[in-house]
This record gives C-alpha cells, structure tokens and sequence, in this order.
C-alpha cells in the first residue's frame, strides 16, 4: 500500500536514514525515534499557529510531558526511508497523548507515544486543553495500527 505524501499541517513527515541515525551495524539506534517524534510534533505544532515554548503568552497555559515511550516492531537500517505519521492517540480534557507511527512502505515499524499534561503557568494545578490547542489536536488522524 503507497503512503500518500507527507504533510507537516496533517502530521506526517517522510526522511531517509543516514549513518549518523544507526549504530556501529547500521541499524537504527534505538532513541533516535524520540528526536524524529519531537520533530514531527513540534512542527505540526507549528503549522498549526502554535509554538511549545510560547503557549503561556499565546493560550495561557503549559504542556509538560508526562510520558515517552517507543516499540520497535521490525529492523530499520540505515538509508530506509521512513513516513512518520503523528495520531491522535488520546485527547482528554486535561491531558492528552500523541501517538507516532512509523512505517516503511506501508508496514508499521515503530510506534512511539508521547503524553502531555495542560497546567496553568502560576499553580501548575491542572488546566483544560485551550482550544486552538484542541482544534490542532483533533485534526490528526485515528491510530491506524493497534500495538500491544
């Protein structure tokens, strides 16, 4: 099945490995998918109006994340290209998880999480999700894949 083509505002990215992403036998080191994950969520994020690090001034709140974690379900070796789709994992009235699955042709390889908690910035007491914020978040598509 052909990938459609990737589109940051949908929350997609598409790249290559390169040496620099794999270790000494040119498999993918296992933590690079965090740099990949924060990449893809940030720049959706930010096809989206929003920034991570100004969310005080621009909605008055503050995410923090509450938990990472990534499966690796096949072998990824250096120059796969890889498509890196962020989903919405679950969306909360105060918190909420995104969801990144990456895949080669089509295939699931790895699935990472990522979950944030809304805080206001003077208590650090829970807050709702704002709704540019919320909006963002429910334009990404369903999880595709179902990992135990």
């Amino acid at each position: 099945m052909a990938e459609s083509a990737a589109r940051i505002e949908d929350g997609a990215l598409e790249f290559q490995l390169a040496y620099g992403d794999c270790d000494a036998v040119g498999i993918a080191y296992f933590a690079i998918y965090y740099r990949w994950m924060e990449r893809c969520y940030t720049t959706w994020l930010y096809s989206h109006g929003l920034r991570g690090g100004e969310l005080i001034d621009d909605v008055g709140v503050m995410t923090v994340g509450l938990n990472s974690s990534a499966r690796y379900l096949q072998t990824v070796r250096v120059f796969d290209a890889l498509h890196c789709q962020a989903v919405a994992e679950r969306i909360g009235t105060t918190s909420y998880a995104v969801g990144f699955e990456f895949t080669r042709d089509g295939q699931l390889v790895t699935k990472g999480v990522m979950t944030f908690a809304v805080r206001d910035p003077g208590s650090f007491g829970k807050a709702p999700i704002p709704e540019p914020l919320a909006r963002a978040l429910s334009s990404l598509p369903a999880p595709r894949f179902a990992v135990e």
